[in-house]
């Protein structure tokens, strides 16, 4: 039988009994997926986040959110932003930037892409030919080309974009979303993270945790590779058995909740194991993608000979059933942290750029760019909100000796692509060879207040109450990028 909870009760701000208090009820429950079901489970009796009330606050453009994540510093200058002043003076020093040193120390002279940019789409704009998949969704698209970071460290830089702070133990852009709206699916995740085959980005669960937020906030982490675990019924215990002790259970837990009349908790208890059970269910089904047919596995690469590529592309189509079932937000993201060889792993090309982008660009492009189609096909991006990010850019310059170039947090891009946006645009600039930011100079404030806009949600309301602070994940900042808005 399940034993009685003794949970006191009372707002964090106040003191004032209530019904049912999140963190207090939460804090004393026993971990694990009971818990986490109980609480999906009762969100509709549970406060909305603090200071807001019940969320939205507006009328929302979009319900979930896609978020594609390629960890190691993805360089903005021989992807997304056409710079032909660095193709002019290429091989000549940066102008004023004699004395300066980075990350991995001294700069060489600028250095032209090793690709080609070419006008694409109705809007004719300029795409790297190292992505010819991606480049077919540029007329949906709205790029911010001036984004900044406070660090140019892959692991402070990956928590910054994803929680707003280079520290640890700050709540995840998921984390705060799953909070402030919960579940679309109560047989499902609202938060998933889907982790690439070469593994975990820098500082690893950081990305998708929960914070200070209630545990039951942070990511569940899977993969096309590596479903939930622990689901499948152990060999030595048969269907019949399993119907049988479940409905023993059901029986015991009933009489013992007829004894205690008016004890919701135990009610909410015996709900919570039923939805576990349920989830057992719905997870193995969304994830199984032998359901799809032959033509949706050969538009995202599933079966291609590169097993990097085909991993990813697996990922990616189970990112849409992901998001076609109901899951709130999926963080999708494409290579791993760094290895004892740069940019083997991951984007951080320090010293052969066009080696390592050859070899990460093509697992990348086709697969996401199918996702994208997929998902317009289906009518998936008119309530999807679609972001992709690195964690900083990278220097227009190559490093001293070498043929690769160097960490540049002063300038990189990232884009919006979905419900409530503006296709077709660009916001902010860098300089003319990419350097430095300087026109209408965006932080991860100003990104996640457009995130948070487009869901329906006040970025200054969606508050938590923590160590006598309203904290937020946009801290004391943030605006709302008004320009890439539909």
């Amino acid at each position: 039988m399940i034993p009685l909870l003794n949970v006191f009760l009372s707002t964090p701000m106040t003191g004032a009994p209530l019904e049912l208090a999140r963190r207090q009820f939460l804090g004393r429950m026993t971990t694990g997926l009971a818990g986490v079901a109980l609480a999906r489970l009762l969100r509709g009796d549970l406060l909305g986040a603090v200071g807001g009330g019940m969320l939205p606050h507006f009328p929302a453009k979009a319900k979930r959110v896609l978020q594609i994540f390629c960890p190691g510093g993805a360089s903005h200058v021989d992807l997304w932003d056409h710079k032909p002043m660095l193709e002019k003076f290429h091989g000549t020093p940066l102008p004023g930037g004699d004395a300066e040193v980075t990350f991995q120390g001294k700069n060489g002279n600028l250095m032209r892409s090793p690709w080609d940019f070419a006008p694409a789409g109705r809007s004719g704009k300029m795409i790297s030919t190292l992505l010819p998949h991606m480049a077919r969704h540029v007329d949906d698209m709205a790029f911010v080309h001036s984004m900044t970071s406070r660090s140019n460290t892959h692991g402070p830089g990956c928590i910054a974009m994803n929680t707003g702070f280079t520290r640890e133990g700050f709540p995840s852009a998921g984390a705060w979303i799953s909070h402030g709206l919960g579940t679309l699916n109560e047989n499902l995740p609202t938060f998933v993270a889907l982790q690439d085959i070469r593994g975990e980005p820098p500082n690893g669960k950081a990305n998708w945790g929960n914070g200070f937020l209630p545990a039951q906030h942070q990511a569940v982490v899977l993969a096309a590779h590596q479903p939930l675990r622990n689901l499948a019924r152990p060999g030595d215990i048969s269907e019949a058995e399993e119907v049988a002790t479940r409905a023993f259970l059901a029986r015991a837990n009933a009489g013992h909740a007829d004894a205690h009349p008016g004890n919701s908790e135990l009610q909410a208890r015996i709900a919570a194991y039923e939805l576990a059970a349920r989830m057992q269910l719905a997870a193995p089904e969304v994830s199984d993608l032998s359901r799809e047919p032959a033509h949706v596995h050969a538009l995202y690469g599933t079966d291609d000979p590169n097993t990097l590529k085909a991993s990813y592309a697996r990922n990616c189509l189970l990112t849409r059933r992901l998001l076609e079932k109901g899951v709130r937000y999926v963080s999708l993201y494409c290579a791993s942290r760094a290895s004892a060889v740069d940019g083997l792993l991951n984007w951080d090309a320090h010293k052969t750029l066009k080696a390592d982008y050859e070899r990460h660009a093509p697992i990348f492009d086709q697969p996401t760019a199918a996702l994208l189609a997929d998902m317009k096909q289906r009518g998936l991006l008119a309530d999807t909100l679609v972001i992709w990010c690195s964690e900083f850019g990278r220097m227009p310059t190559h490093q001293e000796g070498t043929a690769g170039r160097d960490h540049n947090p002063d300038a990189f891009t990232t884009w919006f692509m979905g419900a409530g946006v503006k296709g077709g645009v660009s916001h902010g600039a860098t300089d003319d060879f990419g350097r430095r930011s300087v026109q209408d100079v965006t932080t991860v404030y100003d990104f996640y207040a457009t995130v948070l806009h487009l869901l329906g949600v006040d970025h200054e309301r969606l508050t938590y109450y923590h160590n006598g602070s309203n904290r937020r994940l946009t801290d004391v900042h943030g605006h709302v990028l008004k320009g890439v808005l539909a």
